[in-house]
């Protein structure tokens, strides 16, 4: 076999080497940073910083726009909110127009010495806004004993009106980071077709640092951390908790062309990031972040959450989620099941009003049962479930804009679900020609009253009726009016959609999947928020900048992946007013900043 003549060239050999890479680091496009600056100032975040941040004494050193854009561009590139990992991209991988952009000093790259005085330039303007920003400053460097750490900790729970400035300022500027993205995708018109269904849950943020020591008597450096404990778990992760909201979709119902489908296909983006101690807020977290979004104008759907927010106050969440027009479609811990309390004399089945007399073997179906028997229904719990349908009242209008509904008996209207001698007794219907009725037909006679289902109402009743004014409000008024708060402690249960129904199951069960897929993105994919590593800096201010800087770049990617999978065509930038920060910022002439947010 004769050998290539290629083969036998020393010098072609050479070039055909694989070469080691370069030591240079990677020059980040001036688009990009025009992208995030851009973005950053359509947030409305820097003018609130500019505003508190003016007359403090001391120099005015870095700008705080610079930091936070080194912190993007190193969530973007190395998926990192590492004040050192910004310092590296803002020395050595911007060039000279943005650099230009961001008041960023010409200095010897290769002195260290001049490294090191930026970097603590970038440290110090940072820790400019976490120190304007915190209710009461501390020493992060060392732990604290338990007693004083304590008292620290309470900054972030009283009522002192600096405090509460600071706080919801604090928050204020959080939400608008992450809202930023969500207006974005609104004037693209990426929500067009969304009903408003929402899911809300509340994720862990694990922290850099140790857990509080009761035999050392030493705190934690994270005061305001905690032991966040998922459902179903043991085992709790220290540090902050996340309340998160995406934007979801329930699936069609049975008997729709497209049953099992998406109602609605958009991003599924995160509506709201509020940080806060486990345990702490839950509700109220969670409604806070709902506030944020009306004045977006977006429509008002379902409500889908998990068993932590059943068991908040009614005050603190289903209260105000119905108010705002919200239909809460909830779980029950194992002893929440069943029959949960009355109201006007319908009682409360699983989050449903329905007749008194429904059979005891059928309102109590679900009590006791534990989360797997719940999950995995077998045929007799199926068709008990289904049996109870037409005992529940019936909505007969509503829901008003504040969640008021209009409720009926089961048994009353011109189409009732039950046929009731003490309805009939009470409120005498009107004689009617008797109709023919054809047994080949299904669907008419099913609808025929003798098919339906009788109250059973004691002999002694029948025998002996009872004054009017002895009997239950539902007997004797067939329609009740039932507002938000209305059911007192036990409203905190009530839901709109009958539990364990199969149109339950086409809201819960995809508007869950939708808060996990969020979960799974924002923990396991290009940026994870679960890893402490990539967020160092000490203190829940610092904390709760860094994790709505992830949001937003999390967002930022999600519609960048959507609109190249989803959109019939491809969206390029626009150098004119109709640039909105969705891609890369186009080149800007002679180096000129790019244009305001």
């Amino acid at each position: 076999m004769t050998v290539p003549r290629a083969w036998r060239n020393p010098e072609k050999i050479r070039h055909c080497r694989p070469r080691p890479v370069t030591d240079a680091p990677a020059q980040i496009p001036d688009s990009k940073v025009g992208q995030l600056d851009f973005l950053l100032h359509r947030s409305g975040t820097l003018d609130l910083i500019d505003a508190e941040l003016a007359g403090r004494p001391g120099p005015d050193g870095l700008p705080v726009r610079t930091v936070l854009i080194g912190l993007l561009l190193s969530l973007h590139y190395n998926q990192s909110a590492s004040l050192a990992d910004a310092c590296r991209i803002l020395l050595d991988q911007l060039q000279p127009p943005a650099r230009s952009w961001l008041a960023i000093p010409d200095i010897d790259r290769d002195d260290q010495w001049a490294r090191h005085a930026f970097s603590r330039r970038v440290y110090r303007s940072f820790d400019r806004l976490t120190t304007a920003l915190d209710p009461l400053r501390i020493d992060r460097r060392r732990r604290l004993p338990l007693a004083e750490a304590a008292a620290h900790t309470a900054a972030w729970e009283d009522n002192d009106t600096e405090r509460l400035r600071r706080r919801a300022l604090l928050q204020d500027i959080s939400d608008r980071l992450v809202l930023v993205t969500v207006r974005l995708a609104q004037r693209r018109g990426l929500f067009k077709g969304w009903r408003g269904d929402i899911g809300a849950d509340t994720t862990a943020v694990p922290a850099w640092h140790h857990e509080p020591s009761d035999q050392r008597d030493l705190a934690s450096v994270e005061v305001t951390a905690g032991w966040h404990f998922s459902g179903g778990s043991n085992k709790g992760v220290f540090g902050h908790s996340a309340t998160l909201l995406v934007a979801a979709s329930r699936r069609h119902s049975v008997g729709h062309p497209n049953a099992g489908r998406r109602i609605s296909k958009h991003p599924q983006l995160a509506l709201g990031a509020v940080l806060d101690t486990p345990g702490k807020r839950v509700g109220p977290n969670a409604i806070h972040s709902l506030t944020t979004l009306v004045p977006l104008g977006l429509p008002v759907g379902l409500l889908a959450a998990d068993r932590a927010y059943t068991d908040q106050k009614t005050e603190h969440f289903q209260l105000h989620a119905r108010r705002m027009g919200y239909q809460l479609a909830l779980d029950y811990k194992r002893d929440q099941r069943g029959v949960q309390g009355t109201h006007l004399g319908a009682i409360l089945v699983d989050g449903t009003l329905a007749c008194s007399c429904m059979p005891d073997v059928l309102a109590n179906a679900t009590t006791g049962l534990d989360d797997k028997a719940v999950r995995d229904l077998d045929e007799t719990l199926e068709q008990r479930l289904a049996k109870r349908e037409p005992y529940f009242l019936k909505l007969k209008q509503g829901p008003a804009p504040d969640g008021t509904i209009r409720l009926q008996c089961p048994a009353a209207g011109p189409s009732p679900s039950v046929t009731c001698a003490r309805f009939n007794r009470l409120h005498r219907p009107q004689a009617s020609a008797p109709v023919v009725v054809d047994l080949t037909n299904a669907r008419a006679t099913a609808a025929h009253r003798s098919a339906k289902p009788s109250i059973q109402i004691s002999p002694a009743e029948r025998l002996r009726p009872p004054n009017e004014d002895k009997l239950p409000r539902i007997c004797r008024k067939p329609t009740i009016t039932v507002r938000p708060g209305d059911l007192g402690m036990i409203d905190k249960f009530r839901q709109d959609r009958p539990y364990l129904s199969p149109t339950w199951h086409d809201a819960y069960k995809p508007i869950r999947s939708h808060n996990e897929g969020l979960n799974g993105r924002a923990k396991g994919h290009h940026i994870d928020i679960a890893d402490p590593r990539k967020r160092l800096a000490h203190g829940r201010v610092a904390q709760t900048v860094l994790l709505a800087l992830m949001i937003l770049m999390i967002n930022l990617q999600i519609l960048h992946d959507w609109t190249r999978t989803s959109s019939p065509e491809p969206i390029k930038a626009d150098d004119g007013q109709g640039y909105d920060g969705l891609v890369p910022m186009p080149p800007t002439a002679n180096g000129l900043p790019p244009p305001p947010g």
